[in-house]
């Protein structure tokens, strides 16, 4: 029978070192995996989520630094993941941007680092990746966000979205691409997460507001959508491909 177990699994999350990332990276280790942690800049803050996930001594863990907004930086970071450990069984693609800019404000420079940093980056790093991904058993998580069907978006999240809903139509294609080796391929799209990426530019009434929309009358926390990442993760999800979880506790259904 089919488990939550990641024993022996080698997990890769991108931009692991806080918030969203960092919170998977050692629910991955909780279930057994030998995670890596990749971060940027703060290789303190790496450190940090390596030494959680192997004080629980279930998994083994270690920091990459790379950056994965580039498909330079992806190739990078798969190559010394394989140089490690030879091979992926789970790359969870968490590292993104979002910006805020209504259409009138947006420039060509702007789209385009969202394009880059949400949708081209990840599907190099992808492509560089799958030639070392376990088959069959292998496991792809992009992320999107539910404000891709949320009818309260704003203006503002105009580039965001957009590369979001092509993350997620990437994830579909792939699931129907790579299935046939018994790779899954699956999208989790959270709604709003206190973390410093959402808070950014946001005053406070905002953020009150946004928390009144969601029948639990608050924001997810990082710890909120890190198991459901787990289970797509997990053996026990291997009938579960081309699907969009959209983890947001009513904000959108």
């Amino acid at each position: 029978m089919a488990t939550r177990s990641l024993t022996g699994k080698v997990a890769v999350v991108t931009g692991s070192s806080r918030s969203i990332g960092a919170a998977i990276a050692k629910a991955l280790g909780a279930e057994g995996a030998d995670v890596v942690v990749n971060y940027v800049n703060d290789a303190k803050a790496a450190k940090e989520v390596v030494d959680s996930i192997e004080s629980e001594k279930k998994g083994k863990a270690i920091a990459i630094k790379a950056d994965v907004s580039t498909v330079e930086g992806g190739k990078s970071l798969i190559d010394a993941v394989v140089q490690e450990w030879g091979r992926i069984d789970i790359l969870v693609l968490n590292a993104g941007i979002m910006g805020s800019k209504v259409m009138a404000d947006v420039d060509e420079q702007f789209f385009d680092s969202h394009f880059q940093t949400n949708v081209k980056a990840p599907f190099f790093t992808v492509q560089h990746a799958i030639p070392h991904i376990t088959a069959p058993g292998g496991r792809l998580i992009f992320f999107s966000s539910s404000l891709t069907a949320s009818t309260t978006v704003l203006p503002n999240a105009l580039c965001y979205v957009a590369s979001k809903g092509a993350v997620e139509q990437m994830s579909r294609v792939l699931a129907k691409d790579l299935g046939s080796r018994g790779i899954t391929v699956n999208t989790v799209s959270p709604g709003p997460v206190d973390t410093p990426l959402f808070r950014a530019g946001k005053p406070e009434a905002v953020i009150e507001m946004i928390k009144k929309q969601n029948p639990n009358q608050r924001l997810a926390v990082p710890n909120d959508i890190a198991p459901i990442v787990a289970f797509v993760a997990s053996p026990g999800a291997q009938w579960l491909t081309g699907q969009n979880i959209r983890p947001n506790g009513g904000f959108v259904v």
